[in-house]
């Protein structure tokens, strides 16, 4: 069973025009909504591959009860620490006309002050109690189907975290999963991977652009990813092999459409160490939520390895979760695979 966690809730609205006309009124009878955020698409994309998996994360507001009816409706397990603040919502325009996706984003609204020490005890309550069953733990919110068997193996934190929340909240969940023997799955950047990376993770897999905003800053200017000149590139590489050697991780740069950059700690050391891996174009319907279902088809994989440390099965999890991620782009809903 895999625990995902992200600490930024979001209630996502995607409107789809034949053409979006700028400084006019826009209206379209084409829109959704649903419950999303990089963690409860991870998780909606493994409840789809079929696998048992638990979302932890913070909820306040009027939109409270929307969220988790929607995440209700969705199949999803959810546990919650109460934050006194309101769930952010992010709109997702599709633009037919030059098949373009533009996200607008809210920043979210700081939790609460004791929201952190509930929701590390939610989390310290999980993790002690991974081998009984459900129902000694008060109050879970999980569907029947959850409750049978609890037995996670599997943490991956998604995500920013909404303002409020210490800088110890990540490495400290990364710390007690790691003393479990749990296998920790890292799609954050910036300080909050920094911190984390002391507790050696198994899986590093921010997008190419936030490893190197969190690695190589100096490689971005006006907000663009300055790669294309050998020696960037070369810094670039070096980065990543030296994350995975000083941390014997294993690290995976998605970049949208265009090729994985991935070291494996394993073989470091050999030519192959570091690789590359080609990604099929595919014909896009709405790009958000992609890397998400990259994570969730890696970590599903990864789970069904036997042994999941050889480089065999490194790639294989690295070829699933493309196959996923290129599913999510054919949806209009973000972060689901079917």
């Amino acid at each position: 069973m895999f625990l995902t966690v992200c600490l930024n809730p979001t209630l996502q609205k995607t409107l789809r025009f034949p053409s979006v006309i700028p400084g006019t009124v826009n209206r379209t009878p084409n829109h959704r909504l649903d419950v999303s955020g990089k963690g409860i698409n991870v998780t909606r994309v493994l409840t789809q591959l079929g696998k048992k998996a638990l979302h932890l994360t913070q909820l306040g507001g009027v939109m409270r009860p929307l969220f988790l009816s929607l995440c209700e409706q969705d199949g999803l397990s959810v546990e919650w620490a109460e934050s006194n603040s309101e769930i952010r919502f992010c709109y997702t325009v599709l633009n037919e006309r030059d098949n373009s996706v533009t996200e607008l984003v809210e920043e979210s609204q700081p939790v609460c002050a004791d929201t952190e020490q509930r929701l590390i005890k939610l989390f310290t309550n999980i993790l002690n109690n991974t081998d009984t069953p459900h129902s000694s733990l008060r109050p879970l919110r999980l569907r029947a189907s959850a409750r049978n068997s609890f037995s996670i193996n599997c943490l991956i934190i998604s995500g920013t975290k909404a303002a409020g929340f210490s800088d110890s909240v990540f490495p400290f969940m990364v710390k007690k999963a790691k003393e479990k023997g749990m296998r920790v799955i890292l799609d954050i950047r910036g300080n909050d991977l920094l911190e984390c990376l002391k507790y050696e993770p198994d899986i590093v897999k921010p997008n190419l652009y936030e490893f190197a905003s969190t690695f190589t800053p100096e490689l971005i200017k006006d907000n663009d990813l300055m790669i294309d000149a050998p020696a960037s590139k070369e810094q670039l590489k070096s980065a990543v092999i030296e994350t995975a050697r000083k941390y014997r991780c294993r690290v995976i740069l998605t970049n949208g459409s265009r090729k994985i950059l991935a070291a494996d700690c394993a073989r470091i050391e050999v030519p192959d160490g570091f690789f590359e891996v080609e990604i099929q174009p595919v014909k896009a319907v709405n790009t958000i939520g992609c890397g998400d279902a990259f994570t969730a088809g890696f970590a599903a994989a990864l789970a069904d390895c036997i042994d999941w440390q050889k480089g065999e099965n490194f790639n294989t999890a690295i070829n699933e979760g493309i196959r996923c991620g290129a599913l999510n782009a054919g949806f209009e809903r973000p972060g689901v695979i079917m």
